[in-house]
């Protein structure tokens, strides 16, 4: 059975990427992040999706990584191990599509580093989220990277070094999801978000994304310069062009990446 499963409806410019380990509570094993990695990077080949959701088969969106591959194993085989952590969410950062985290159970260490690094996260309303480590003697610091760039410090701080469960709403008042809902609509309301978000224009995603995380580590002068270039330069480009022309005629406009008109 294979650890991930990937579906494309490009008829809605949307993918779907289903963690399929549900036994193992979808840890986040090397062979697992691996194939994540993998089918991430082919859907960002991809200019027929504009949004990817990443969802979870059980009751566990993810438990974080499998320990076996921790406990007692070569210090080369472990930090491979984070290696391919790492390069997996730094996938999710690079890809030009927006990645969207349904969750619909417990995220916890690295679990909770997946939905972190996602774009954007809608939860259902009995999901919750830790980051334990310091209660096995094993600090969740790759998580803390993710996790500390979503919400405040000190919210960070307290997640870090107790270890405790935080609900759904606590999460979304954090920062850490975007939209909390019952559990039984989870799967319909994930989809109508990814909706909102696949209607614009594939190359002011990207482009907006890579702007988003770029100026977010600058210095607010230098951001503010970045921006004033950013939008210099795209206010030349093809859906600028269209987009603008089409508010001033009151219609929908006609992307550069679609033949079909999209609805505003």
């Amino acid at each position: 059975m294979p650890l991930t499963q990937v579906e494309e409806f490009s008829n809605e410019r949307i993918a779907v990427i289903t963690l399929n380990n549900p036994k193992r509570r979808n840890a986040l094993s090397r062979a697992l992040l691996a194939a994540l990695a993998d089918d991430l990077d082919s859907i960002g080949q991809s200019r027929a999706v504009n949004v990817v959701i990443i969802r979870s088969q059980g009751p566990v969106f993810s438990a974080g990584h499998d320990l076996h591959e921790i406990l007692d194993q070569d210090l080369p085989e472990v930090r491979t191990l984070f290696q391919q952590c790492a390069q997996t969410m730094a996938v999710i950062r690079r890809l030009p599509q927006l990645v969207l985290a349904e969750v619909s159970g417990i995220a916890t260490a690295a679990g909770c580093q997946l939905v972190a690094a996602c774009d954007m996260a809608i939860a259902a309303d009995t999901a919750r989220f830790a980051t334990p480590g310091v209660r096995i003697g094993y600090f969740c610091a790759s998580p803390s990277v993710q996790v500390a760039r979503n919400i405040p410090l000190k919210r960070a701080a307290e997640m870090l070094f107790t270890g405790d469960f935080i609900g759904a709403e606590e999460a979304k008042a954090y920062g850490l999801v975007n939209r909390v809902v019952s559990l039984e609509s989870l799967s319909d309301s994930s989809w109508q978000f990814a909706q909102e978000l696949s209607r614009w224009s594939l190359p002011v995603i990207a482009a907006g994304k890579e702007f988003l995380y770029h100026q977010i580590e600058m210095t607010e002068d230098a951001a503010a310069h970045y921006g004033v270039e950013f939008m210099t330069r795209q206010s030349s480009t093809e859906d600028a062009a269209e987009g603008i022309n089409a508010f001033f005629e009151k219609r929908a406009p006609k992307w550069s990446d679609r033949s079909k008109d999209t609805s505003l």
